[in-house]
């Protein structure tokens, strides 16, 4: 016997979404509760917004943390990107000002449940967006970090390892130590 998916609206997911204690992302008419993050996720990104806050001053971009819901229409998905940045003035779904369409830069923290689904069909929906041009999967457990820059032939991909000093985020001209990103971080002994 099949399990039948309740099926609800963008509009009622929203309602439910701004009365609830937790989290959770919309997927094509599909509520999918969010996970806890564990202390490292938070750490990782906590340092990837508290770097990019001192480093965008005066550069016309803000950066956001995981509070802040983007929506994508193209593919129906609402969703908490860990950190991004919006360039100008966020564009807002509404009056409510919990939603935003127009980051530049999304910052990703990888976990072991969501890293298949952030590297591929998330990527995917996130480059609906017009504005959309760097993404940044920072992995938890060890230091690995893909970036990927828009460019007029399509995705180029850059990896860092643990040999890499720094990552440079081309969009805003900056560059961000990676023992930085990584501060305060237990990461995984190799075997």
């Amino acid at each position: 016997m099949q399990t039948q998916v309740k099926r609800v609206s963008p509009e009622e997911y929203l309602e439910l979404e701004r009365k609830a204690e937790f989290r959770s992302e919309y997927r094509n008419g599909e509520i999918i509760p969010m996970t806890g993050g564990t202390i490292d996720h938070n750490r990782i990104a906590g340092n990837v917004y508290a770097f990019l806050k001192y480093a965008l001053r005066g550069k016309g971009a803000e950066p956001f943390f995981s509070d802040l819901r983007l929506w994508i229409p193209d593919y129906q998905l609402y969703t908490y990107p860990d950190v991004m940045v919006i360039e100008g003035a966020p564009i807002f779904l509404d009056d409510r000002k919990d939603t935003v369409t127009n980051p530049s830069l999304i910052v990703e923290v990888l976990s072991k449940s969501t890293q298949g689904y952030d590297c591929s069909d998330k990527f995917k929906m996130y480059r609906s967006v017009p504005q959309f041009r760097e993404y940044v999967l920072i992995d938890q457990y060890q230091i690995e970090i893909e970036h990927y820059t828009k460019t007029s032939e399509g995705w180029l991909l850059r990896e860092y390892g643990a040999d890499a000093e720094s990552i440079s985020l081309r969009s805003f001209g900056i560059e961000a130590a990676i023992a930085d990103l990584y501060e305060g971080v237990t990461l995984e002994s190799a075997s």
